[in-house]
């Protein structure tokens, strides 16, 4: 279902329009569903390339959490997997490329995936990098979070865990599980489609940022879905210790690249408005 590109007159009381709320298009609550459905075939058509890349990214969370724990940081291991989603709309920039390259009628090659950044790549790099530090300050606030409520308790897995299961353990993964929500909000207005925005135009990281924060706002309730959409999907594949994510990464890095074909106005779409 093409999304519906048509002002919403203000009637009455209601609130008024979105600033410069005509550069993004108009969606339902069909929408994120027909992205799934538009990502699972492009998985399909290039699943050499998706999965290979997929398993590329799996091999990562491996060696990261392995790291960590070899060095004595394994209580950081949680924390990083929930900063995942900060950081995946970046790592998923190659499968962007695969499905660009899949509407083009061209063959993707994982080469061209891992080098999808050369589109324009001082703003893409510098959104990325902008992301991962965004990332670092969550887990500093989840460290910081935890020092409140346990203060007197060694930051460790075995500790972290015995705490937890506690009456107060329930308060601190409330409190906690909110500081995350407010984070991951933040990242998903930021990054909604503003990587794929920034590979596909000549448009600077802030235009792109900007422009993603108005197709939030614009449509509330379907960018609504499509966030607890990605939240599932990523959390099923951190739920298999990762493995998963072979599959669902894949799968919502294509479903994100239609949903900025959907968001987003055709530069021939302006010209028409």
């Amino acid at each position: 279902m093409a999304p519906d590109t048509e002002s919403i007159p203000a009637t009455g009381s209601a609130a008024p329009p979105t600033p410069l709320a005509e550069r993004v298009n108009v969606l339902t609550m069909d929408d994120p569903w027909l992205w799934l459905q538009a990502g699972w075939r492009d998985l399909m058509a290039a699943w050499p390339v998706s999965l290979g890349l997929g398993a590329m990214f799996t091999g990562l969370g491996f060696a990261i959490s392995a790291g960590l724990a070899l060095t004595g940081l394994d209580y950081l291991i949680t924390s990083t997997i929930a900063g995942f989603l900060l950081v995946a709309p970046a790592l998923a920039m190659g499968f962007y490329d695969i499905s660009r390259r899949l509407e083009w009628g061209e063959r993707p090659t994982l080469w061209r995936a891992l080098t999808a950044w050369r589109a324009n790549p001082v703003h893409m790099l510098s959104f990325g990098i902008a992301l991962l530090f965004f990332m670092m300050i969550w887990l500093r606030f989840a460290a910081l979070v935890f020092a409140i409520f346990f203060p007197y308790v060694n930051m460790s897995w075995g500790s972290m865990l015995n705490q937890t299961l506690s009456p107060e353990g329930l308060v601190f993964l409330a409190v906690g599980s909110g500081v995350g929500a407010v984070f991951a909000g933040v990242a998903f207005m930021a990054a909604a489609v503003s990587m794929p925005m920034m590979m596909d135009r000549p448009i600077d990281a802030v235009g792109a940022v900007f422009t993603s924060i108005i197709a939030v706002l614009r449509n509330a309730k379907p960018m609504a879905l499509w966030a607890g959409l990605i939240v599932v999907f990523t959390e099923a594949g951190l739920a298999t210790l990762l493995v998963g994510l072979t599959i669902t990464l894949p799968l919502i890095g294509h479903a994100t690249w239609h949903a900025y074909r959907s968001v987003v106005p055709s530069p021939d779409e302006d010209r028409n408005r």
